[in-house]
């Protein structure tokens, strides 16, 4: 059955694989290029405000062009670029796993669907880094140790 193959972690490795021999190919050949993805699986850095967050919606189509698509990288399960949100165009750097996104799309035309989903347990491990890394960060200056409960 259908549902049960896109589960199953070979899958998801082959289509990981193959959404990454796509975004390779677009960056060797300087192609902007679409990519519709699942928000629910996206981070913000820094988050974005109130009022452009709420706007957006749940699959979300990011158009890769111009400084965005200069500032695209992606290694071995996530992806990262730099945007510009809003009419202030508020800067902030985009990250997913590769497995969020849904289509990659050229000119408006999908040449990839990607039927598998990120693992489940991909969101509380960033957010588990997120927080050991905020940490680590926090306690590498001196000054900020006062600041800690003894």
């Amino acid at each position: 059955m259908l549902i049960d193959m896109i589960k199953h972690q070979e899958f998801q490795e082959m289509m990981e694989a193959h959404i990454k021999d796509m975004l390779a190919y677009f960056l060797e050949n300087e192609q902007p290029f679409g990519l519709l993805c699942n928000l629910e699986y996206v981070t913000f850095d820094p988050p974005l405000p109130e009022e452009i967050g709420e706007n957006l919606n749940e699959v979300t189509l990011f158009m890769i062009a111009g400084y965005t698509f200069e500032s695209f990288e992606f290694d071995e399960h996530t992806l990262f670029f730099e945007a510009g949100f809003g009419a202030q165009n508020f800067g902030s750097v985009v990250s997913m796993p590769i497995l969020a996104v849904l289509q990659l799309l050229v000119e408006e035309t999908p040449i990839l669907i990607n039927m598998a989903r990120p693992m489940l347990d991909y969101k509380e491990k960033i957010q588990e880094d997120g927080v050991k890394s905020s940490l680590e960060s926090f306690l590498s200056n001196p000054e900020n140790r006062k600041f800690l409960k003894k």
